[in-house]
């Protein structure tokens, strides 16, 4: 039977204990108590389901005993019973202990916060990587195109004391860095063909593109396309609403995108490992239920009409609009509700708006985020840092929500300049930014590289020669290098649509395939023109490390080389073999 209302219900549970430092390779068991409504309080440890958000660092079994890893880091428990949700949080610090942790160097609030875990956790940080390697890693991360072999030149010879902070804006400054970022929104924001039409996408992306190569506030540009209103044809972001269909669904893809929350699990029940009730949910819908699509004298026109009701699916009752976390009120907000979502949201004391942006950027930048999945914010699944993600949150609303302004502060810290070299402490740490983590290149800018390197574009179907990848606004675009290496298909507003893991497929590829090697060996191309214009094989050798690994060859490297060169009786032979190795190594497959 289901059960009488009247029967006592659980109003919460605690988790004890709720924090603890604790050793590697050892075990904690960990107890729930349930409070109900009648008063009394029962140990409900063996009824309760118990998940782990990192089950590396510590796996917990049915019983609530976790047993934890051979990793440092912090690893959260969640215990769920009748819907009620706790939390244990163990930090895990290295059983190398440091007697007396030494004071680091610090650039800013980014270093000090991250230099205090790493204290706790006993790690000590790799040191600064090189002037090529930040070259490189900047000039991926902030417009998703690797330097030229001039533009290595130039900037290794750059002696300024502040040349990193000189090369990250004049970064900024380059169409490339919207062409990027506006690809990376195509993906969230859903710029897709198959549903909006050629013309009516194409549209919705130069709208994103102009907004990131104007610098447009973060909280402006959320606010455009989450109060859309009016002509579509002057509002192109409109037909983010055309992209989804239902408006829970639109709720859903907002709270996912914007506040980094997955809230879609509570449509139909308490959602399993959060906070969230069916009521929230359907809060969050009915600042939907307004929204519609007309045809005008200016074409289609996005409005917000009427006062359409929200019925709690199992209770019948009314539900009026209202934001996550907030009280509900006593009925909907007069005019478009959107508007007052868009208030809530981007409010300057609303943590939830401004630390998912910042989370955002932080994962694009360093690898991962400070909450990861990105778009998983919850109770159950707490930042690695909570301070340092407080921190973010709050200089990005102090900056009047200035990208350009969050990503100069990021690039700057010492912490996103560290090496990928491991110390004998920060071997297993991958969660706290000990040192950085090499990256896979997403797919349109790994082609984009192959491309810029070898001096042969790439033709895709129905665009201009000259386009790059990086500029398909269209992820319909049929193409099996940028299909195999991950790009989203933009079904999802999730982040995870796009896929970040090496396959076996990817590396056979890149070893065997014909196109990769016509591109190698075109006449036209830049290995033969360089073998053609230079008959000096160390200036030969030189370039090609320039142009794809933007340094300068070791001295065993050139030697190597220069030996290959001498017993090769085809010098163009010779170096379209050095390129074939240059092309398969993870210096130019990764970020690093």
């Amino acid at each position: 039977p289901f059960g009488n209302p009247a029967d006592p219900q659980v109003l919460s549970i605690k988790v004890t204990p709720t924090e603890r430092q604790v050793d590697m390779r050892s075990q904690t068991q960990i107890r729930v108590m349930a409070t109900f409504s009648d008063g009394r309080s029962t140990d409900v440890t063996g009824h309760a389901k118990f998940q782990s958000n990192n089950e590396g660092l510590g796996l917990v079994d049915e019983f609530g005993l976790v047993t934890i890893g051979n990793a440092p880091g912090e690893v959260a428990v969640m215990a769920n019973y009748m819907g009620a949700v706790g939390v244990f949080q163990a930090l895990i610090p290295s059983d190398q202990r440091i007697a007396k942790y030494p004071r680091l160097p610090e650039t800013n609030f980014i270093d000090r916060l991250v230099h205090q875990k790493l204290e706790k956790l006993h790690i000590l940080p790799s040191g600064q990587t090189d002037d090529a390697t930040f070259l490189r890693r900047a000039s991926l991360d902030i417009i998703g195109r690797l330097p030229t072999s001039q533009e290595s030149r130039d900037y290794l010879g750059d002696k300024r004391p502040d040349r990193r902070a000189r090369l990250v804006s004049s970064l900024l400054e380059r169409p490339e860095y919207a062409d990027f970022w506006a690809l990376k929104w195509s993906d969230l924001l859903k710029v897709d063909r198959l549903k909006l039409g050629h013309e009516t996408a194409y549209k919705y992306y130069r709208w994103i593109r102009e907004s990131f190569a104007e610098n447009k506030p973060l909280d402006e540009f959320a606010r455009q396309v989450l109060t859309a209103s009016g002509p579509v044809r002057e509002n192109p972001q409109a037909v983010f609403y055309k992209t989804i269909g239902n408006a829970g669904e639109r709720a859903a893809a907002v709270s996912q995108v914007f506040l980094g929350m997955r809230i879609e699990c509570a449509q139909c029940h308490h959602h399993p490992y959060d906070r969230w009730s069916q009521s929230d949910y359907w809060g969050m819908q009915a600042f939907f239920t307004q929204v519609g699509f007309k045809p005008g004298p200016l074409g289609e026109a996005i409005h917000a009409t009427g006062n359409p009701a929200t019925k709690h699916p199992r209770t019948g009752e009314t539900i009026f609009a209202h934001a996550l976390e907030t009280p509900a009120p006593a009925a909907h907000p007069e005019g478009d509700r959107r508007t007052v979502l868009a208030d809530w949201m981007t409010a300057s004391d609303n943590r939830y708006f401004a630390r998912n942006m910042a989370n955002r950027v932080w994962a694009h930048f360093l690898g991962r985020g400070l909450v990861e999945p990105v778009d998983d914010v919850r109770l159950t699944n707490p930042p690695s840092n909570p301070q340092l993600l407080e921190a973010l949150g709050e200089h990005l609303v102090s900056n009047k929500y200035n990208l350009h302004t969050l990503i100069r502060t990021i690039t700057s810290s010492r912490t996103y300049q560290r090496s990928t070299e491991p110390t004998g402490s920060n071997r297993q740490d991958e969660q706290n930014f000990s040192r950085f983590l090499m990256k896979r290149i997403d797919a349109e800018v790994l082609l984009d590289a192959i491309s810029d390197t070898t001096g042969v574009v790439e033709k895709f179907p129905g665009t201009p020669v000259g386009y790059r990848a990086v500029q398909l606004w269209d992820s319909q675009v049929p193409h099996y290098f940028l299909k195999l290496f991950g790009r989203p298909y933009r079904v999802t507003a999730c982040a995870c649509e796009r896929a970040v893991e090496p396959t076996v497929g990817q590396i056979l590829h890149v070893m065997n395939s014909p196109q990769i090697h016509r591109k190698i060996s075109h006449a036209g191309g830049r290995i033969a023109k360089l073998v053609r214009e230079s008959t000096d094989d160390d200036y030969v050798v030189e370039e090609l490390y320039l142009t794809f690994f933007n340094r300068f060859p070791v001295q065993k490297e050139q030697q190597v080389a220069l030996e290959h060169f001498g017993r090769s009786k085809n010098r163009q032979q010779a170096a379209e073999d050095l390129v074939w190795t240059m092309l398969n190594s993870l210096e130019f497959l990764f970020n690093h």
